[in-house]
């Protein structure tokens, strides 16, 4: 039997939504059962449920299976939709047939979709199927399966081509790191106690960051209506950096590129507070500027997964931290995207009232990173490889005027799919910036990037790419 789901789209839905539950109450049975409920005055409770890494933002929604399964739905269904009957792509035209093919587990294969599709377009997908359940009252651990669930449902009925490793593991753990990282940040953009033109436009800006959690907002008739915030509303504190200015690359072969750049640097909470509550400190950096290639050039995600203090004192403090990491980089000179999971020793050094020195080191698995490959395989410009990654950071700060920070970043890759070789990636990069103003720094940024590739039957790769930034940058605290 070849029935094509296209001729009979009440085919597809009905099955798909059976297979949505199904599948999800497979990969985790937790989903359905058991429900919080904080009473907000009883703080022994909650300083309990903090312990077991139950956060404020856990507990802004009671659990509701049926409505998570419905969101769920909707982010695996309405990009079917769209890809089939709207854009209409080939690969959406799926039948009987392709689902027999792709459950088969001998099916699976490495794809040679484009690099941004990949690296940035599956784990923003990810991100929806996470937050399906996430704002819908599940904590980050019990939500996190519902992204692997979506990401094999994708894979294996959404599509007629071969499920891909790469796709799933893109969609699930960056899923997840993008998921939980948008939905904090969307929860903290609106206030419930604020009225009219503004109010609007944090709602808007909201359900942008997170499509989901502005869809609960909607249906819960929390959107524009105003009211006491929860007493569990995320307190953690948001320090951002907005800059603007120009910056220099070389693309390699001795060809430079000026232009205009913009960056935003947010920092989500602090390392020493609530570390063992998964995300309670997360760090973006994102980057985007006149490019031959795609505006937006950097996404960086660092999320803190639960932490240990090594020692304290009043002049210094050690801390442990086991993160989470997305990175994504793309422009004419070079691209790279990869996620990882490593354990950071993060330290400050109080030297003075007006000295203060801070340091980091990390290292830790490189679960799948994609880099570029000029000799091409299967038509595709990039190799999958898995590894290790390891990062250093040095920063002094004197009395909050002048700051210079170091940072190291490597990595370490043995390709999986693509042509044999093994990859090392370095890149070290210079911060110098002065307070003209209170919140208003100039800044320079001198750095380099290098990737030397060893290839088994080509010739080795040997790339050097040095840059320079300069920008003014403004910063602003968000409570």
């Amino acid at each position: 039997m070849n029935l094509t789901f296209t001729r009979s789209g009440k085919y597809f839905l009905k099955i798909f939504s059976g297979l949505i539950a199904a599948t999800v109450l497979l990969f985790s049975p937790a989903l359905a059962f058991g429900q919080i409920e904080i009473d907000s005055k009883q703080q022994r409770e909650a300083d309990s449920l903090a312990k077991k890494g139950v956060g404020p933002a856990d507990r802004l929604y009671r659990k509701n299976f049926g409505n998570a399964a419905l969101d769920f739905g909707l982010a695996e269904i309405t990009p079917w939709i769209f890809d089939r009957y709207i854009a209409q792509k080939d690969y959406a035209k799926i039948s009987w047939k392709t689902v027999g093919h792709n459950i088969n587990p001998g099916s699976w294969e490495f794809d040679n979709d484009e690099f941004q599709t990949n690296q940035f377009g599956h784990p923003y997908h990810g991100s929806n199927f996470y937050s399906a359940f996430r704002v819908n009252g599940y904590t980050f651990w019990q939500a996190a399966p519902a992204t692997f669930a979506g990401s094999y449902l994708w894979e294996t009925f959404a599509e007629n081509q071969a499920p891909a490793p790469n796709d799933f593991i893109n969609t699930s753990y960056g899923g997840i790191i993008l998921g939980e990282m948008t939905y904090r940040l969307s929860n903290k953009i609106v206030n419930n106690k604020t009225r009219g033109f503004k109010r609007q436009v944090n709602e808007v800006f909201g359900f942008l960051v997170n499509p989901m959690n502005g869809l609960k907002r909607i249906t819960s008739g929390k959107w524009g209506k105003y009211s006491d915030n929860p007493a569990e509303r995320d307190s953690s504190k948001i320090h951002a950096e907005f800059g603007f200015g120009a910056r220099t690359f070389n693309t390699g072969n001795h060809d430079k590129h000026t232009g205009w750049y913009g960056h935003i640097k947010l920092l989500y909470g602090t390392p020493d507070e609530n570390y063992q509550t998964p995300f309670s400190n997360i760090a973006v950096n994102a980057e985007f500027g006149k490019d031959d290639s795609t505006r937006v050039n950097v996404l960086s995600v660092y999320g803190s997964l639960a932490g240990w203090e090594i020692s304290s004192t009043e002049k210094y403090e050690h801390l442990a931290i086991l993160s989470a990491n997305y990175d994504y980089i793309r422009n004419v000179a070079f691209f790279y995207g990869a996620q990882s999971l490593r354990i950071n020793i993060l330290s400050e050094y109080d030297i003075s009232k007006k000295v203060t020195i801070n340091t980091s080191f990390g290292a830790g698995a490189l679960i799948l990173g994609a880099v570029p490959d000029k000799y091409l395989f299967r038509g595709r410009n990039y190799d999958y490889g898995s590894g290790a990654a390891i990062n250093l950071t040095g920063g002094i700060n004197i009395a909050n005027k002048l700051n210079y920070t170091i940072n190291y970043r490597g990595g370490w890759l043995v390709v999986l799919n693509g042509n044999a070789s093994h990859y090392f990636l370095h890149t070290l990069t210079t911060e110098l910036s002065y307070n003209i103003l209170k919140h208003l720094a100039i800044t320079a940024e001198p750095g380099y990037l290098t990737l030397n590739g060893y290839y088994k039957h080509f010739e080795n790769v040997n790339s050097r790419y040095p840059f320079f930034r300069s920008s003014l940058r403004y910063s602003v605290d968000f409570e």
